[in-house]
């Protein structure tokens, strides 16, 4: 085992100011040619401790850092990069990436289109607020996004959950317009709670949901939207309000004699087949994912034109009849800022802009870790809600980063936000023009079309993970699932949220980085984790250019106190495997426990890294992969 080193090789926190003078600790102990050791952290003051745990929760990405010794008009200009990166990345656009922006963002919109219809349809709104949220938030969005294939819209889930929480308050039959203005307060407190989550970097609380409940929301109300979506699909006149799988069974069985249309079903199934085996295609040939992607509207158009050249509407199909045209009208006015109404629009306003948040910033990080950027949850969260505020005062709904559509957008090759603007002119131009000719679009298909896209969102491959890796996190994926199906939707989201806290800090030797994560890598704390890991990665990195020093090879992280670990935690570590593999970084594991190793092992997460990567001390590990490092004293 190397020796201890004397003159200051003790572990260090990771806050900038001691990391300076430990540095030249670091390299004094290396002229000294002694080993190192991860020694134990000094003892700290209670009020250091706090401090220290307020820094690194609200300011681990430091964000003061680049003010440092620049120019007033150089610190104007950072500052407006920060709150709009388009500032920073236009400057370095091409005609290149524009044609991969261009594509996508066409291809994006032609989905974007016959889903928004249905989904202003699960939100109790009219079609066009569908069309006007893909119109506005957008634009709003590629100003102060920070994630390039992210494609912004209403989304089915966010959608669901307005028209139960809305529903509960004001029928949208009885009083159609208190409804929707009760709708535009909704999305204005959903803009402004996500704003003031950036703004006063609270990122952190949407980890509270943990990932495996998530993954049960999603699916349970997954199914909850397909269920729904029988009443256009057979064509059930009176259909149940509820959203419960008991209410939505008996009113389906109940209309079976004289309720069901067969013209109706026909249409359903015919495109809904069409649909799936689109989906199929693209699964099997990611080449081919376009045909999927442009299937939703070119059953839109192929059913249109059959309902009126059958003239079926006359015989029981449903159509969409009227929608609107032009674009966005003004509704500032219409929001409630006063009375009863003011408060219960908070209230859901709260709701929906949290879940809002959460889809946005896991398919945010999922596309960020695929192609190996970073984005900033707290900026994220801010532009979010700007789009909303905005939207709120355009007669938009709550808008937010849809998976089906951004997952398009990337295979489309999209290259930056610009692809959401591309959408928004195309929504632009069919609002100014099209409209009329969705007159006779039946209902079925929309019906079809939203039953196809929720099905993506059941992700029974990471249940079955969970399931194997961990019991007790499985239990919260399926309390979420059955909360929602069987009570509603904001149940299923209560059952979602639990709560832990941690620290890790980090020690270091020349051409290795060892960081030791001080707790159990939950889903509260898992993106947390990777991200700052990665952030000290790249601090060092300047550090090594500045000084000319060994370039990191290897990344060791110690586990001993790692006392569990679950699926989030796991997915977490494939991303900072991902990650490193494109830097040439090799990740190194020390000191994992039996329950973490048995979890990295079910989840098949050694043979990805390799047994030979896993250590049983630190020492170890540095002795087999950095001899230079530890001259045999």
């Amino acid at each position: 085992m190397p020796r201890a080193v004397s003159d200051g090789g003790e572990t260090l926190e990771a806050d900038i100011a001691s990391r300076t003078s430990s540095h030249r600790h670091m390299d004094n102990a290396h002229h000294h040619h002694h080993g190192y050791r991860v020694g134990v952290p000094p003892k700290k003051s209670l009020l250091n401790e706090f401090t220290d745990a307020v820094k690194e929760t609200f300011f681990a990405d430091d964000p003061l850092r680049q003010y440092k010794d620049q120019p007033k008009s150089k610190k104007v200009w950072i500052t407006l990069q920060n709150i709009f990166p388009v500032l920073d990345w236009g400057r370095h656009y091409t005609f290149r990436k524009f044609r991969g922006d261009l594509i996508s963002g066409l291809t994006i919109a032609s989905l974007c289109i016959p889903q928004d219809i249905g989904y202003s349809k699960l939100a109790g709104l009219l079609p066009q607020y569908g069309l006007y949220s893909s119109f506005v938030p957008p634009l709003i969005y590629a100003l102060m996004g920070s994630s390039r294939d992210i494609a912004i819209g209403p989304v089915a889930v966010v959608s669901l959950l307005l028209g139960t929480l809305l529903g509960n308050e004001i029928d949208p039959k009885k009083h159609p317009e208190e409804y929707t203005r009760l709708a535009f307060t909704a999305t204005f407190f959903a803009g402004i709670t996500q704003a003031a989550l950036g703004f006063f970097r609270l990122g952190f609380i949407i980890e509270f949901l943990s990932h495996a409940a998530i993954v049960g929301f999603m699916a349970g109300a997954a199914i909850t939207i397909a269920l729904q979506q029988l009443k256009g699909f057979l064509g059930i006149a009176n259909f149940t309000k509820k959203t419960d799988i008991i209410s939505v069974m008996k009113s389906v069985w109940g209309n079976v004699h004289h309720g069901w249309n067969w013209q109706t079903i026909l249409i359903g199934a015919s495109f809904l087949a069409f649909l799936l085996v689109t989906k199929y295609i693209a699964k099997k040939n990611k080449k081919l994912f376009w045909v999927a992607a442009i299937a939703p509207l070119t059953s839109v158009i192929i059913s249109t034109f059959f309902v009126y050249i059958t003239r079926a509407d006359k015989h029981g199909v449903v159509i969409v009849k009227y929608i609107k045209k032009g674009i966005n009208p003004p509704s500032a006015s219409l929001i409630y800022f006063t009375g009863p109404n003011l408060t219960k629009g908070f209230k859901i306003g709260v709701v929906a802009g949290m879940i809002g948040l959460t889809e946005a910033v896991a398919i945010g990080r999922t596309f960020a870790g695929l192609k190996d950027y970073q984005i900033d949850g707290n900026k994220e969260m801010v532009a979010l809600g700007a789009m909303n505020i905005v939207g709120s005062m355009t007669s938009c709904y709550v808008a937010t980063g849809s998976f089906s559509r951004s997952a398009v957008n990337y295979m489309a090759g999209c290259h930056t936000a610009v692809s959401n603007v591309v959408m928004s002119i195309v929504v632009l131009l069919t609002l100014e023009l099209i409209t009329p000719l969705f007159k006779y679009t039946p209902n079925a298909i929309l019906s079809s079309i939203i039953i196809s896209a929720v099905l993506g969102l059941i992700d029974y491959q990471t249940a079955y993970l969970i399931w194997k890796v961990d019991k007790l996190d499985f239990l919260a994926c399926l309390g979420a699932f059955f909360g929602v199906i069987f009570s509603s939707v904001e149940y299923g989201l209560l059952i979602a949220v639990r709560n832990i806290d941690q620290y890790p800090e980090a020690t270091m030797v020349p051409g290795v980085v060892i960081v030791r994560v001080d707790s159990a890598i939950y889903f509260t704390n898992s993106n947390y984790v990777k991200d700052r890991i990665l952030r000290w990665l790249r601090d060092e990195e300047e550090r090594e250019q500045e000084q000319q020093l060994q370039k990191t090879e290897f990344l060791i992280v110690e586990l001993s106190p790692v006392i569990d670990i679950d699926t989030s935690g796991i997915h977490a570590l494939e991303d900072l495997l991902r990650s490193l593999e494109k830097r040439k970084i090799q990740l190194i594991l020390a000191n994992p426990g039996p329950a973490v190793i048995q979890k990295l092992r079910s989840a098949k997460f050694t043979e990805l890294i390799g047994e030979d990567k896993i250590f049983l001390t630190v020492g170890d590990a540095v002795k087999k992969f950095a001899p230079k490092a530890v001259e045999s004293v």
